[in-house]
């Protein structure tokens, strides 16, 4: 009975999920940058306000988080922008950790495979590192990766610590390269694209030397 409730909450997690990301898709495009703009300035200060909790509801239904951040860079200015971003990819972060945790349920891990049992064990004893980690390597799809995490036995706090110091330089550069759109080749918008090449690199330097570590610990 315990194995067919852990199929049964793992299935209502992806099909709510599924179902909220394609109602997004089907009621249209991204907006471009003039209508982000507008919209913000509508809002006045109350934009600060409600950044945090817009950027974790468009995120959860798989609107990318650089896009989000560029967008916090384009209505804000770097300064700004920089820290709120920051602050939102963190609670977004535990958001779906939570989301996927509450979901799926404990008992989903009676139907995981041994490799997937492994990352969750590996979670667990180097939480906040192994989060540092998976910000800092390139192409990792961070909102299925924070899904993840909620059926493992990961931390919030390690959860939010990892995302809030891993995620801070791309975050950053992100956040400048939206501020800059209208002038893609300025300087702040140089340092940017340098700046995301550099952290890729280190993220993948970082990944093969945590993962030796595991293989010969």
């Amino acid at each position: 009975m315990s194995l067919r409730r852990a199929r049964l909450r793992v299935a209502a997690f992806v099909i709510t999920v599924g179902a909220a990301a394609t109602v997004v898709t089907l009621t249209g495009g991204l907006p471009n940058a003039d209508e982000v703009r507008d919209f913000g300035e509508s809002l006045g200060w109350a934009a600060v306000l409600l950044w945090i909790p817009v950027t974790a509801c468009l995120n959860a239904v798989f609107v990318p988080g650089p896009i989000l951040a560029g967008a916090a860079g384009l209505l804000f200015g770097t300064a700004v922008g920089t820290p709120l971003a920051i602050a939102a990819a963190t609670f977004t972060a535990c958001f779906e950790m939570a989301i996927g945790r509450y979901l799926a349920g404990g008992e989903v891990g009676q139907i995981l495979p041994e490799r997937v049992r492994r990352i969750d064990d590996f979670l667990e004893r180097r939480g906040f590192w192994a989060v540092l980690y998976i910000r800092l390597a390139p192409a990792i799809p961070y909102t299925l990766v924070n899904y993840g995490a909620g059926l493992t036995k990961l931390r919030f706090r390690d959860m939010a610590g990892g995302t809030a110091i891993g995620a801070a330089p791309r975050t950053f550069a992100y956040v400048a390269l939206g501020g800059t759109i209208d002038d893609i080749g300025s300087p702040e918008s140089i340092a940017a694209i340098i700046l995301l090449v550099v952290i890729g690199l280190t993220g993948i330097v970082l990944g093969r030397r945590q993962m030796a570590a595991e293989r010969s610990g």
